[in-house]
């Protein structure tokens, strides 16, 4: 059975790439471009195995958006994968305390980051 990942990354060149890893890893990919997009794709399908979610979105921060997911029944047990620039150790705190499994920083190391996706969707089961 083929697992979905829903991405949300602005950075077109970033999401090509990913897109781009993820399906030749096997993944179903659904990406999106902003927040709003994001907010949408969360409250009106059903819930995807993971998402890797960037924080500076357009319209709708990824905090915004880990919060809204946490507190959807549905969705609040998805592996969630801060995937940013903003590395700080506050960011990440915060991101954490807010409910993400996980927090890279970009620029990212793709297998590194093939391997933590993959990690949490083996907890998952």
């Amino acid at each position: 059975m083929t697992q979905n990942i829903l991405v949300v990354e602005d950075d077109e060149v970033i999401a090509a790439l990913l897109e781009y890893l993820l399906t030749r890893e096997g993944y179903q990919v659904i990406l999106v471009k902003d927040g709003y997009a994001a907010l949408q794709q969360i409250e009106s399908s059903t819930a995807v195995d993971l998402v890797l979610l960037d924080v500076m979105l357009p319209y709708v921060d990824g905090t915004h958006l880990l919060e809204r997911i946490r507190a959807m029944p549905s969705w609040e047990n998805i592996p969630i994968i801060m995937l940013t620039a903003k590395s700080g150790e506050r960011d990440i705190a915060s991101a954490l305390n807010l409910g993400a499994d996980d927090f890279i920083s970009k620029p990212f190391k793709p297998l590194e980051l093939i391997a933590r996706i993959k990690h949490r969707l083996k907890q998952k089961k």
